[in-house]
């Protein structure tokens, strides 16, 4: 058997994944009030464990599983609509599909789930509220709004 094609989706799978790191750690940088360097670098596993976490959620809607769990199968395969290899670019499809589909759970189960899911930090959560169109409020600035 031969074992060059798989050793060079490995390397290409970790080219893509230092590529996006070091997107976000530039980002991190520029807008430190936002999203700190560690909440940057976390954001991709966390994403992926919130994605986890609501498609297991039997209070959510079938159909918002549903596209949950598509989401998660289209965001490990190696095959994209754009290849993550091109910089930038190269996620832009998967931040576009995971926007969309927060979106669309965000609208079914409300906001609170959102929150009650998210397994990182205020920053990442701020990020994705954003992504989801709720805004970029964490738990911290929810709770001095509601107090």
């Amino acid at each position: 058997m031969d074992w060059h094609p798989a050793l060079q989706l490995v390397v290409a799978l970790a080219l893509a994944y230092v590529i996006f790191l070091l997107g976000l750690a530039v980002y991190a940088r520029r807008h430190p009030d936002v999203l700190s360097l560690t909440d940057a670098l976390r954001l991709g596993p966390d994403i992926l464990r919130l994605v986890r976490r609501l498609a297991a959620d039997r209070a959510l809607p079938r159909a918002s599983r549903l596209l949950l769990l598509a989401l998660a199968v289209y965001l490990v395969l190696p095959i994209d609509l754009v290849p993550d290899f091109l910089p930038v670019v190269g996620y832009a499809d998967d931040l576009v599909l995971i926007a969309v589909v927060l979106r669309a759970v965000v609208r079914a189960a409300g906001p609170d789930t959102l929150q009650h899911h998210w397994p990182g930090s205020d920053g990442g959560l701020r990020v994705v509220r954003a992504l989801a169109g709720l805004g970029g409020q964490g738990r911290d600035d929810e709770q001095r709004n509601t107090a």
